[in-house]
């Protein structure tokens, strides 16, 4: 931090090395413990034998998490001054965090007050951030109105969907999703903001990262309650497996290049970046499938064979799919598009045939299936091309 206040300008998009900021770091961490509760919910619901009754509100609940951290995110990496009164903004939006984290139990349930009220928190520091980039910086204020505005707007829509009956109709809250995808979108035709390619890569890498870790402590915490019944061969094993899958997931996501990729086709960031609520709700929901298959091993639910593994199967597919399909129309693959859709089908088939492998068996040859497939990519030695 080099003043108490520095003007707020455009950030220059080739500016070397740049890399996220502590700050950047520690608002991440505010997100740990929404993760983790999402996870942990669509995990109990998976073990109870109310998958399908989970997914929709998982779906829900993850945006709304997901968005929060993407709307800081993208601002950042334009706007990012590091003074007293960026950071104090940032800390607002912390506490809107930790707000909404305290929510996602309600939410999961359709009650969506608490997370509201921690969006209204957040809003109130990022349109504050906005409007001062608006006055900073007057080249780019038809861009920063239009964020301003259109964020302020859709809180208000939000704040009165509470105000309906059962929070609304069902369409409401899709139909508010939408308007929220499609405020960065009518702002960036005013001018395009000066977000950097290589910062939201990284801060995009450790959005997964924290992912990853979530699955590790929720698949920890699962262990450790197991081992009060007694440490056994299949624990053991599921423990090493699961270790093995999430390893070989974020080897693969890591091969890509996303930084040389958004730097040559800036146009198709809106696909890259929306396209990683897939992504990123699919590494959450592996998590939860693993800490669903250690509980399996440890005790008795509701759940059979071919559902916990399913719980970690279908997620993984989804994963390795959109990991080429947002990266094939920036740049060529580190990763063949046939080996993915190979290793894709198989790792479904790998769930009907679990009631034969049981599921420690099961999630070997899910981790098998993916180590083959990095294999297959260092040997082949693709290289990324634009």
């Amino acid at each position: 931090m080099k003043a108490f206040r520095s003007r707020m300008v455009a950030r220059d998009v080739d500016e070397p090395h740049r890399a996220a900021s502590p700050l950047e770091l520690l608002f991440d961490l505010t997100f740990v413990a929404a993760v983790s509760q999402v996870a942990g919910r669509l995990a109990h619901a998976v073990e109870e034998g109310h998958v399908g009754d989970a997914v929709l509100p998982f779906l829900m609940v993850f945006f709304a998490i997901w968005w929060a951290w993407m709307n800081f995110t993208w601002f950042a990496s334009a706007y990012d001054t590091d003074d007293v009164p960026y950071r104090v903004m940032t800390f607002v939006q912390m506490a809107g965090v930790l707000v909404l984290a305290a929510g996602v139990p309600d939410a999961f349930g359709g009650d969506f007050t608490t997370v509201t009220i921690g969006y209204l928190v957040m809003r109130v520091g990022l349109v504050g951030l906005w409007v001062r980039a608006a006055i900073a910086h007057p080249e780019s204020r038809a861009t920063t109105v239009r964020y301003a505005v259109g964020i302020s707007l859709l809180q208000v829509l939000w704040l009165s969907r509470l105000a309906l009956p059962g929070d609304g109709p069902s369409w409401v809250f899709p139909l508010l999703v939408v308007l929220e995808l499609a405020v960065p979108q009518v702002a960036e035709r005013a001018g395009t903001t000066s977000w950097h390619p290589h910062h939201i890569a990284e801060r995009y890498g450790l959005f997964t990262i924290i992912l990853l870790g979530e699955s590790v402590l929720a698949s920890t915490n699962a262990v450790q309650d197991a081992v009060e019944h007694g440490v056994s061969g299949e624990l053991v094993t599921i423990a090493l497996a699961g270790l093995a899958i999430l390893f070989t997931l974020w080897w693969i996501y890591f091969s890509e290049p996303a930084g040389e990729g958004l730097a040559a086709r800036r146009e198709r960031s809106f696909i890259w970046g929306y396209g990683h609520y897939v992504i990123f709700a699919a590494l959450a929901a592996v998590g939860a499938g693993l800490e669903v298959a250690v509980v399996w091993a440890a005790d008795h639910i509701e759940a059979d064979e071919k559902t916990v593994i399913a719980a970690v199967a279908v997620p993984i597919a989804v994963v390795l799919v959109m990991l080429w399909a947002l990266h094939a129309p920036m740049r060529r693959t580190a990763v063949r598009p046939e080996m993915i859709a190979i290793t894709a089908v198989l790792v479904l088939l790998t769930a009907f045939a679990a009631p034969t492998l049981g599921v420690p068996g099961s999630l070997i040859v899910l981790a098998a299936l993916l180590a083959l497939l990095l294999a297959a990519t260092i040997a082949t030695g693709r290289t990324p091309a634009g």
